[in-house]
C-alpha cells in the first residue's frame, strides 16, 4: 500500500509539564499529515532518540512507544489509531522519566520505516520536530523543589550589573595572567624588515611565529643572527611553578624582543605572549606594521597539566574543526588535548590490524542487524551519510592532527573506552567473528571477540545500552586492546608526536554486568574469585601489565582508582589501595553538590594517586551555560557559565559551593568531605575541561559550546592562585573575586573575544547574551563581556548592524529586541524587553 514519504510528515513537540507524578513529565507529540495520501493505521513504525526514559503505560494517541536499545525508541499504531488524512494532525502524549526543560530535551531525528521488521522494511527521514516555547513554570523548573531560578534578560543585567567597563590601558594584555608583566614607555614596530634570529634547535618554533606573524599583516624573515625578534633557550628564574620547563621570559625594547625559554615549549609559550600583544584588530583585518608595548614579562605555568577534552565518539567533529580547536588550545597555553576516541555510539579511528572497527563502527543510520553500520544515536536519524552520527579519522588523518598539535606542544591524549562504553567496538567484532567463522577460521574469528554470546546478564547503563560492556574473562579483550595500542603507537611515531598516556575510560561500568555470563562465571571460580569486584581488579591488573608493557601511564576516570562497598545497604567509595603505586592517573568528575561524593578527587590525591581535577560543577563544558530553554546543552550537573569556570578554585572546591543541584543550600553538608592534605597538593596535576558530544551535532555548536569558557580554564590552569580561598570573610573574598572578574570580563570583551573573531578565520564562540531591562520608559542594558556593541529595534524586527547602537539608558516605546555583534557583525541570540 502507498503511504506518504517521510519528509511530507511533520512533528511538533512540547513539554506540558514536569514535576507530574513526582519527578515525571508530560509531553505531546503533534503528527501531522501534508501528503495527499493518508497515513494508515498499520505497516509502519516511526524511530527517534530521546534519552528520557518513556513509561510505556498511559500513551494516547492510538500507538504504543518502546524502548530499541539506548536512546532509540520506536512507536508504532495501534487499534485506536485509525487514519491519519491530508492535512490531519494527530495529538500523542507521553509520560516520561525526570523532566525536559530545555529544547535540548526534545526528542530527535525521527525517521519512518514502511514494513518494518520485512525483508522489504525501507526508512525515509521524517527529521527534527518543532519544539513549542517553554512558557510556564511547570515547564521551565525540574519540580516544585527545583528552586534555581530561570534566566531572564533582566536576571542577566542583575548579575552583570557589578561590571564595568575598564579604560583599554586598564586591562591585562596577556590570557592567561602571567607571573609577572611591566609595559610602558614606548612600542617597537614590528615590519617587513623584521627578523626573526633563532638557532637550528627553534626552527619550529621560528616557523609558527612567521606564520602567525604572516596571518596579522606582516611577512617576517628568518635568520640565525642579528637583531629583531630574538629567540633563545636559557635559564628563567621564576616563583614555584608546576612546569619549570615551560617558563619563559619576554622583553620589548627598543632593539626588538627576546623570548627566552627554559625549554623549546617555554619559547612557544613566550611567543603566544607576544601574538597577544600585537594590536587585536590586526587578527580581522592584517596590518603591514604590529606595534607592541615595550615591557618585561617572567611567566610559568601553575600545573604542569592544563587539557581540553573532546568527544568525538557520540558525535563526530571533522578533522578541521579539531585542528581549530587545538588552535586555539595552543593560543591559551594548554597543553593537553584529551582525544574521546571511541564510545557505544561510534569508533572514530582508522586502526590497520582491525578496519571493521571504522567500517563498521563509524557510521550510524537505520538498520536492522548493525552489520553494516550501527543504530542511530542523539538524533542521527535514518541516513548514514552526512549525518552527525557518521565519520572516522584516516590514519593519515590522525597522523595530521598529532602532527598540529605537536607542532603547538600540545600532547594528544587518546582515550579508548574499556570494559563499559564499547558498544561500537563490540560490533564491530561481531562482524569479524561472523566472517571468519564463516570461512571456517574459528581460531582467527575468536582472536578479538569481546562478547560472550551466551551471556544472560541483565543491566543498563547511563546512557540505556544494554549490551554495551565487554567480556573481560576472555582473551580476546586483551589481544583487542593490545593490538590497537601497537598500531596507535605506530602512528604517533611516524608523526613524532610523543604518547605518554592512554586513558582507557573504565566509567560507567553498570550494575549487574558479566553476572550471567558463563565465561565470566567460570572464569570466576576457576580462580577463586568470589565478587565482580576481583573480576575487575583482575582485569585492570591485566590492562595495566599491557600498558606498562608499552611504557604508557594508564590514564582513567576516576571509576579505575575506586572500590565500592555496601555498609548497612549504602554504598561507600574510597581509594583502591591495589592500584597506588600502579602508575594509574585517575581523572575525576564526580563532584555534584548534595551527591554525597564531591571529595572523590581529594581522597584519592591524599591517598597517592596522581590526579587531574575535571570538575562537573565547573569545568564541563557541553552543560549549558544558563538556564534558559534556548541554551543547548545538558544540565545533569549544573548550569556552567563562563564565570563557574573563572571561579574554579582547584584545592579548595568548597570555597565557592553555595547550593546543591537543585539550588538549595548546601549548610553544612559538605563539613566533613576531605580537604588535601599537603602531600595531596603534590598529588594534583592539574585541571582539564570537558567538551561531551551527545549534543555537538555540527561544527558550530562544538566552538559554541568551547568558547569562551575554555579561556577562563585556561586561567585557571596557567594563572598563579588569586588566594581567594585564603580570605576568611565571605563579604571580602566575594568583592575580591568580583573585581578579579571584572577585569576579565573585561578582557574577554575588549581583547580575547574580538581576537578570537580573526583567528582560524573567525571562531564562532558564544556571543554574550545582553541584560536588559525598561525603567521608567527607558531602556538600561549590560553585557557579561564589557566591551561588545549592542544594537536595538523599537519595532519588534531583529536587530541587524543598520540598527540603532546602545550607548546608555535610552527612552523607549514599543516592542524592544537587542542583541549583542561581534568586530566582523555576528550577532548573538536576540533578547526581548516590556
Amino acid at each position: 500500500m502507498t503511504q506518504p514519504a517521510g519528509k511530507q510528515l511533520a512533528l511538533q513537540w512540547q513539554c506540558i509539564t514536569n514535576g507530574h507524578n513526582g519527578d515525571n513529565f508530560i509531553a505531546e507529540l503533534t503528527l501531522s499529515n501534508h501528503a495527499t495520501l493518508p497515513l494508515t493505521g498499520q505497516g509502519w513504525a516511526i524511530y527517534f532518540n530521546t534519552c528520557r526514559k518513556i513509561k510505556p503505560e498511559g500513551i494516547e494517541g492510538g500507538v504504543a512507544i518502546e524502548q530499541v536499545n539506548g536512546d532509540l525508541w520506536r512507536m508504532v499504531p495501534t487499534s485506536g489509531f485509525g487514519i491519519l488524512s491530508c492535512d490531519e494532525s494527530k495529538l500523542i502524549r507521553y509520560e516520561g522519566l525526570f523532566w525536559v526543560i530545555q529544547e535540548t530535551d526534545a526528542p530527535l531525528g525521527f525517521y519512518i520505516v514502511y514494513d518494518d521488521g520485512t525483508p522489504q522494511a525501507r526508512a525515509e527521514a521524517i527529521g527534527d520536530p518543532r519544539i513549542l516555547p517553554f512558557v510556564t513554570e511547570g515547564q521551565r523548573n525540574r519540580s516544585a523543589n527545583d528552586k534555581v531560578p530561570l534566566v531572564t534578560p533582566a536576571t542577566r543585567f542583575a548579575d552583570n550589573e557589578k561590571l564595568t567597563l575598564l579604560p583599554a590601558d586598564a586591562v591585562g594584555k596577556i590570557t592567561p595572567t602571567p607571573l609577572e608583566s611591566h609595559f610602558g614607555g614606548g612600542q617597537f614596530v614590528i615590519d617587513a624588515s623584521t627578523m626573526i634570529v633563532h638557532p637550528d634547535a627553534l626552527n619550529a618554533e621560528a616557523a609558527f611565529l612567521q606564520s602567525a606573524l604572516l596571518d596579522a599583516g606582516v611577512q617576517a624573515q628568518r635568520a640565525a643572527a642579528g637583531r629583531g625578534i630574538v629567540l633563545q633557550i636559557g635559564a628563567v628564574h621564576v616563583a614555584e611553578t608546576g612546569a619549570p620547563a615551560e617558563a619563559y621570559s619576554l622583553e620589548i625594547g627598543a632593539d626588538g624582543v627576546v623570548i627566552t625559554g627554559a625549554s623549546k615549549h617555554g619559547v612557544f609559550n613566550g611567543i603566544q605572549s607576544l601574538r597577544q600583544l600585537l594590536p587585536v584588530d590586526a587578527f580581522v583585518n592584517p596590518l603591514s606594521t604590529l606595534s607592541v608595548p615595550f615591557g618585561r614579562v617572567v611567566d610559568a605555568p601553575r600545573f604542569a597539566y592544563r587539557g581540553l577534552h573532546l568527544d568525538v565518539g557520540r558525535n563526530f567533529s571533522s578533522k578541521q574543526s579539531v585542528l581549530r580547536l587545538l588552535e586555539c588550545m595552543a593560543l591559551y597555553k594548554l597543553n593537553q588535548f584529551h582525544f574521546h576516541l571511541t564510545d557505544d555510539e561510534g569508533w572514530r579511528l582508522a586502526i590497520p590490524t582491525l578496519p571493521e572497527l571504522t567500517e563498521i563502527g563509524s557510521g550510524r543510520g537505520y538498520t536492522t542487524t548493525e552489520t553494516d553500520y550501527l543504530v542511530p544515536s542523539f538524533g542521527s536519524g535514518a541516513d548514514v551519510e552526512g549525518s552527525s552520527g557518521t565519520g572516522f579519522y584516516s590514519r593519515a588523518d590522525f597522523i595530521e592532527i598529532l602532527k598540529f598539535a605537536t607542532e603547538r606542544h600540545i600532547e594528544v591524549v587518546p582515550e579508548f573506552d574499556v570494559p563499559g562504553h564499547a558498544r561500537s567496538a563490540i560490533k564491530a567484532m561481531n562482524v569479524r567473528y561472523a566472517r571468519l567463522k564463516a570461512a571456517g577460521q574459528l581460531e582467527a574469528a575468536e582472536q578479538y571477540l569481546l562478547v560472550d554470546f551466551a551471556d544472560q546478564s541483565e543491566y543498563e547503563s547511563v546512557q540505556l545500552w544494554h549490551d554495551n560492556v565487554i567480556c573481560i574473562a576472555r582473551e580476546g579483550a586483551y589481544n583487542f586492546i593490545e593490538t590497537v595500542i601497537v598500531d596507535v603507537k605506530a602512528m604517533y611515531a611516524e608523526a613524532g608526536a610523543p604518547l605518554t598516556t592512554l586513558h582507557t575510560g573504565g566509567d560507567e561500568v553498570p550494575h549487574g554486568v558479566w553476572e550471567g555470563s558463563p565465561i565470566c562465571q567460570a572464569f570466576m571460580k576457576e580462580h577463586g574469585m568470589t565478587t565482580i569486584q576481583e573480576l575487575q581488579d583482575h582485569f585492570l591488573a591485566r590492562y595495566r601489565d599491557i600498558l606498562n608493557k608499552h611504557d604508557l601511564i594508564f590514564g582513567g576516570w576516576e571509576e579505575i582508582a575506586l572500590v565500592k562497598e555496601t555498609v548497612d545497604g549504602v554504598v561507600h567509595h574510597g581509594p583502591n589501595p591495589k592500584f597506588v603505586d600502579a602508575n594509574f592517573r585517575p581523572y575525576i568528575w564526580n563532584n555534584i553538590w548534595g551527591w554525597g561524593q564531591e571529595d572523590f578527587a581529594y581522597q584519592l590525591a591524599n591517598a597517592g594517586y596522581k590526579v587531574v581535577l575535571c570538575n562537573v560543577t565547573n569545568l564541563y563544558f557541553d552543560l549549558a551555560y544558563e538556564k534558559d530553554p534556548q541554551e543547548p546543552g545538558y544540565y545533569w550537573g549544573g548550569f556552567i557559565d563562563t564565570r563557574k569556570a573563572f571561579d574554579f578554585c582547584p584545592l579548595d572546591i568548597y570555597t565557592t559551593a553555595t547550593v546543591n543541584l537543585f539550588g538549595h543550600e548546601l549548610g553544612d553538608s559538605l563539613k566533613g568531605s576531605a580537604r588535601l592534605t599537603e602531600q595531596g597538593v603534590q598529588n594534583v596535576l592539574g585541571i582539564q575541561g570537558e567538551l561531551w558530544a551527545e549534543n555537538i551535532r555540527d561544527a558550530g555548536r562544538l566552538e559554541y559550546l568551547a568558547m569562551p569558557r575554555l579561556i577562563a580554564l585556561a586561567e585557571r590552569a596557567w594563572a598563579k592562585d588569586p588566594g581567594w580561598t585564603l580570605v576568611a570573610d565571605k563579604a571580602v573574598r566575594d568583592a575580591r573575586m568580583d573585581a578579579d572578574w571584572n577585569q576579565f570580563a573585561n578582557r574577554l570583551g575588549q581583547r580575547e573575544l574580538p581576537r578570537l573573531d580573526g583567528v582560524v578565520g573567525g571562531y564562532g564562540y558564544r556571543v554574550p547574551v545582553p541584560g536588559a531591562k525598561l525603567d521608567g520608559g527607558k531602556l538600561i542594558a549590560n553585557v557579561e563581556a564589557p566591551g561588545f556593541v549592542l544594537r536595538y529595534t523599537t519595532d519588534g524586527s531583529e536587530p541587524t548592524l543598520a540598527s540603532t547602537q546602545y550607548a546608555g539608558p535610552v527612552a523607549v516605546t514599543g516592542a524592544v529586541k537587542l542583541a549583542a555583534f561581534t568586530t566582523t557583525g555576528r550577532r548573538g541570540r536576540v533578547v526581548s524587553v516590556g
